[in-house]
């Protein structure tokens, strides 16, 4: 009898255990629907908040949706326009760079040498080997060009969720048991990730903007490309900004020298304290913000279960699921639990402050 008891205790977590496993091994075999799929919820949810705005100011829905799709299209076409031509031929000069990468790294084992470090020769160009880093933004780069044949769908898709982004509220009062108290936490939930996705694209595209103009007064290469890696990889906190300097570095070092890969950094660091530490909490407000731990797992799961731009929408994705479950007392603790320590601390002063 205990031991049927105990059985039967174990069954629901293991049920839990095996149908996450078989939720995620689908979602990665269906990566390449999903993929255009969160793309186009990205880019509705963005897009809400204007499209309402013209509502409200008397533009007929269907005219207000053409404006907000016109406006995706000139966006898109531009930015295909810009980055495209860049792109390949990074991707053509790439072999070469990496190249010059590991001779640079061959002269510096032999400088170190000549002072009396040994250096095993032949691990050490495979086991530092920041050739890697470039094939990393190639990627980064070129599956999101090749995301972008989709655009049809893509836009297809928006547009259908926009529609129904109105009518949503009326069919959910008819659905659920206790509308007017499930609304308004639906409510919460919607205008905080609304506001959180918003502001914080925006924040990336100045900094994007940012390290463009930098790069393209310093001189280094395609300095569009690195700066629309660092505006999409910006909604990676910490780990993002270090993985979009790095090629912009490693590529002003072997084609300007060791002054403009210096300048290079000196302008990332600059970008990045001056809009992520001080700009963008000032927009934001107090949000939940994901622990360091949490940014890295959330961004190696949904790299490898989705790809390059998984890795893009990976802490986005995670903080609205954070958002979700701070807006229910139920799971508030879970949310707790996704938040760094600077949000713990402001929790535990909150509450001395109410006794």
């Amino acid at each position: 009898m205990d031991d049927s008891a105990k059985r039967t205790g174990k069954a629901p977590g293991l049920l839990i255990l095996a149908s996450f496993i078989i939720v995620v091994a689908g979602m990665k075999a269906a990566s390449s629907i999903l993929v255009p799929f969160f793309l186009a919820v990205f880019i509705a949810v963005i897009c809400t908040p204007p499209l309402f705005w013209l509502q409200r100011k008397g533009v007929p829905k269907v005219l207000a949706l053409v404006l907000i799709l016109a406006a995706i299209l000139i966006v898109g076409l531009l930015f295909g326009a810009l980055i495209g031509p860049s792109l390949n031929d990074f991707l053509i000069s790439l072999p070469d760079y990496q190249e010059r990468l590991s001779t640079h790294i061959a002269d510096l084992i032999s400088w170190l040498r000549e002072r009396g470090v040994n250096i095993p020769a032949g691990e050490v160009p495979h086991s530092l080997n920041p050739g890697w880093v470039m094939d990393l933004a190639g990627d980064i780069l070129s599956t999101l060009s090749s995301v972008l044949t989709n655009a049809l769908l893509i836009l297809l898709t928006v547009v259908f969720i926009l529609l129904e982004a109105a009518d949503l509220p009326k069919k959910l009062q008819v659905v659920l048991k206790n509308p007017e108290r499930s609304l308004s936490t639906i409510e919460k939930f919607s205008q905080s990730a609304k506001r959180y996705l918003v502001i914080k694209t925006l924040i990336s595209a100045a900094t994007g903007l940012l390290i463009w103009l930098w790069l393209l007064i310093l001189g280094v290469d395609y300095p569009v490309l690195w700066g629309t890696l660092a505006f999409l990889l910006n909604y990676v906190p910490n780990i993002g900004s270090i993985i979009a300097a790095l090629p912009a570095v490693l590529l002003a070092l072997v084609k300007l020298g060791v002054g403009p890969a210096l300048l290079t950094v000196l302008g990332f660091a600059v970008v990045n304290v001056v809009v992520g530490n001080i700009l963008e909490p000032k927009l934001m407000g107090r949000r939940l913000r994901l622990s360091t731990l949490v940014v890295f797992l959330s961004l190696v799961f949904w790299g490898w279960v989705l790809g390059p731009i998984g890795m893009i929408l990976s802490v986005p994705m995670t903080s609205l699921v954070a958002i979700a479950l701070e807006s229910y007392e139920e799971t508030r603790g879970l949310a707790i639990m996704l938040g760094s320590g600077t949000e713990v601390e402001w929790i535990e002063r909150f509450r001395r402050r109410r006794k």
